[in-house]
């Protein structure tokens, strides 16, 4: 049986009725994205139906559109419920959304008008998949769209729709915090200052980390790292960022270290984030990287990349790779902004409305001084 999918102007297998209610959305068709109508989302069983009030474009929506074939094929790799790349697909799992229907067996314990964020994840037919990588479920790059109520968490009064919707990507910097690992007085290094590494550096900081030190080649960014607590930022094309590892602590060769060890000296092991995810950055930090240190990748590189193990090996660095969140990470990611983060009222340097969803996705192609662009779905 053929599986159910998302068709121009239909929503077979979950939308209603051909010719029954339209909602908009930027759909992906062939090797852009377009504006289009397609049917309303139909709830199943445990379902709501939500209007999307903002949602956030993801570094993996831009690294989707500009190739779903390949993006699709990694996914199915790692044996992560993925689509098909010939069929349309609505992108958005960063997003804030109200309820405005329940659909079967629902507990409707949140009410219609309440405001929430979700883990982007649905169960249906199909199995489990993800709310903006679905041929079956449209993402928040649509007017209207499912979600599972058993997953909903209400929005605080207090935090704007357009912070709220910035919760999925700031947990992925709460995740990255926990999968260091780290010890009180550990020297950090956050290489990137796009939103994941912005993300790391707010739940560093809150977590009472550091000291922080980030670095960025954009002016814009390394503002952006100054607001959100890092304590030293610096321009990469001015100084190596590596140069501060001996004020705190940290022996930056492998003779040094030995040598502190036999003195009995007290040496730190550094711990540096990776939020860059190009080909040829994690071979340029194995270089550069002090001895034992751990790098923590969270920056998503989706093509072949090489390193010398030879560097790591000797070295003694340890990898560590991380991706996605918890749910009681998530909630505790919504609950922080709830309480304020500093510095993430300016993370969101420009919003559009639907129709402006494809030009967004071209610039921040070169995003230049932008950190994050939010969509808003309504009319």
């Amino acid at each position: 049986m053929a599986r159910p999918g998302l068709r121009r102007g239909s929503r077979a297998g979950t939308g209603r009725p051909e010719g029954g209610c339209r909602v908009r959305a930027a759909v992906t068709r062939g090797s852009g994205l377009v504006v289009d109508e397609v049917d309303e989302p139909t709830p199943g069983t445990g379902h709501v139906v939500v209007r999307s009030l903002a949602a956030g474009i993801c570094g993996s929506d831009l690294h989707a559109a500009a190739d779903l074939t390949r993006f699709a094929g990694l996914m199915d790799r790692v044996g992560v419920p993925t689509l098909d790349p010939t069929h349309d697909t609505v992108f958005g799992h960063e997003f804030c959304a109200e309820i405005v229907e329940h659909g079967p067996d629902c507990s409707k314990t949140l009410p219609v008008g309440t405001r929430v964020c979700s883990v982007p994840v649905i169960f249906g037919s199909t199995g489990v998949e993800q709310v903006g990588y679905s041929n079956t479920y449209l993402g928040a790059l649509a007017e209207r769209m499912l979600l599972q109520e058993m997953l909903l968490l209400p929005v605080p009064a207090s935090l704007d729709t357009t912070m709220a919707a910035l919760t999925e990507p700031m947990a992925v910097g709460e995740h990255a915090v926990v999968r260091a690992g780290l010890e009180p007085g550990q020297p950090c290094l956050v290489v990137g200052c796009g939103p994941v590494g912005l993300a790391v550096i707010a739940a560093l900081k809150a977590r009472g980390h550091g000291p922080v030190l980030a670095a960025d080649f954009s002016p814009t960014r390394r503002r952006l790292a100054e607001a959100f607590g890092a304590d030293e930022v610096v321009d990469p094309a001015e100084h190596s960022p590596h140069r501060r590892w001996t004020e705190f602590g940290v022996p930056p060769t492998i003779m040094e270290r030995a040598g502190a060890t036999l003195l009995g000296l007290d040496v730190r092991q550094a711990v540096i984030f990776e939020a860059v995810g190009v080909p040829g950055m994690l071979q340029s930090l194995l270089a550069d990287a002090p001895p034992q240190s751990r790098i923590v990748v969270v920056g998503v590189c989706m093509h072949t990349d090489a390193i010398e193990p030879f560097v790591a090996v000797t070295k003694e660095i340890e990898l560590r790779c991380s991706f996605g969140y918890s749910p009681a990470e998530f909630a505790a990611t919504l609950d922080r902004l709830g309480r304020g983060v500093p510095g993430v009222d300016l993370l969101v340097t420009s919003s559009v409305d639907l129709a402006g969803a494809p030009a967004a996705f071209d610039t921040l192609r070169n995003p230049g001084e932008h950190g994050k662009i939010v969509v808003r779905p309504q009319r």
